[in-house]
């Protein structure tokens, strides 16, 4: 919750706390599978990022920020007119957060468990040497950079955020013991204005970054089959010894800082693909990190508490299955429903019979599946 740079700004940790209410409500985080984590240290915040970079979020998370430091501060990502301004103990809670995924990861590698989650974590943008993005620290990055250093192991990183997975991306370009996979609307209209599907990586890392780039209003049904058959054919192909996936909520149709249509649907799919594919290729090692998600009162409760329920097989996920109009805790909505601007929506999943047709749908689908071909042209069959 010390992650937070300033009132108004879009990445609004409060939805964490509505999450984990809503959560607590239907009793699927009992307090014996919590792990409270280490913060990060210098030394492993080094696995991916520069230590000049380090030493500018230290000095300028501090109360008073010396001059020269102020003057700096654009040219590592977080100045105040940025979308990743520095903000008084901005080290500490970055740290904190990169010591989340550090504590997942080691969770899973370690056998102490098969799936781990942190909501905290997600923060894909940050570059070694720059803060983008809302992101100051890459945990993911530095999670997987530590695995490889530990285990030798083969990383499948999954990024569902509806914004380019791009410093994950960047960091492993030319490591082929990392897959990189990310689906999100199309770098031509959207932050960070990358991952088209010639983005490939580079010497021996060629073929093992892939990326799907969605056409702006893509609907459920596209979505889910991009991302369906080219993440099958994709942990088919490389075989990881872990998957880490990232969920940022943002490509729902509420989101207002992008242009997707999906609904709750890819929400509850998009995980339990994932989740069966984690137990077959992978002896189950998954850790699952949050990400973006700014309609934080009707879409990110809801869509991170379904991929915690999808990866404990929680009764409520089976009862999806039979009644899709399954309604929230009614002491949840009574609880957040009077601090929330929006109505809060009464179901898990979306009614999405009574949204408006999309137009061009038809030619969205089929430049969508143009797109996921030529993702995957160069993977082994």
């Amino acid at each position: 919750m010390k992650y937070h740079f300033y009132e108004g700004h879009p990445f609004n940790q409060h939805r964490l706390k509505l999450t984990e209410d809503l959560l607590r409500r239907v009793g699927a985080i009992p307090a014996e599978i919590l792990r409270l984590p280490d913060q990060a240290s210098d030394e492993e915040l080094a696995l991916v990022h520069s230590l000049p970079y380090i030493q500018a979020v230290r000095a300028l998370s501090q109360t008073a920020i010396n001059e020269d430091w102020l003057k700096k501060a654009c040219s590592f990502g977080l100045d105040l007119e940025g979308d990743t301004p520095y903000f008084e103990g901005m080290h500490q809670a970055s740290a904190q957060i990169v010591g989340g995924t550090l504590a997942a990861v080691e969770a899973v590698m370690s056998g102490e468990t098969k799936h781990a989650l942190h909501l905290g974590g997600g923060l894909h943008h940050a570059m070694p040497g720059k803060g983008s993005g809302f992101c100051v620290y890459n945990d993911a990055a530095v999670a997987i950079a530590a695995i490889q250093k530990k285990y030798k192991a083969r990383v499948m990183y999954v990024d569902t955020d509806v914004h380019h997975g791009d410093g994950v991306q960047w960091m492993f370009y030319t490591d082929p013991d990392v897959l990189t996979l990310s689906i999100h609307e199309t770098g031509k209209y959207l932050f960070p204005g990358t991952g088209a599907v010639n983005e490939r990586g580079e010497e021996n890392g060629f073929g093992f970054s892939l990326n799907l780039p969605m056409e702006p209003y893509t609907e459920d049904e596209s979505w889910l089959e991009c991302f369906t058959e080219v993440f099958n054919q994709a942990v088919a192909s490389f075989k990881p010894d872990i998957i880490i996936s990232q969920h940022g909520c943002d490509a729902h149709a509420s989101d207002p800082l992008a242009h997707i249509q999906c609904s709750m649907q890819s929400y509850w799919h998009m995980p339990e693909i994932i989740h069966e594919a984690a137990h077959k290729w992978c002896e189950g090692r998954w850790v699952a990190l949050g990400g973006g998600g700014y309609d934080i009162w009707r879409v990110v409760p809801r869509a991170w508490s379904l991929l915690w329920l999808v990866m404990n097989e929680h009764p409520i996920v089976h009862a999806l299955e039979s009644n899709q109009q399954l309604e929230l805790p009614l002491d949840w909505l009574e609880r957040w429903q009077q601090q929330s601007p929006e109505e809060l929506p009464k179901t898990w999943l979306d009614d999405t019979e009574q949204w408006d047709a999309m137009p061009r749908r038809i030619e969205i689908t089929e430049k969508n599946r143009k797109t996921k071909e030529l993702s995957m042209l160069y993977l082994q069959k």
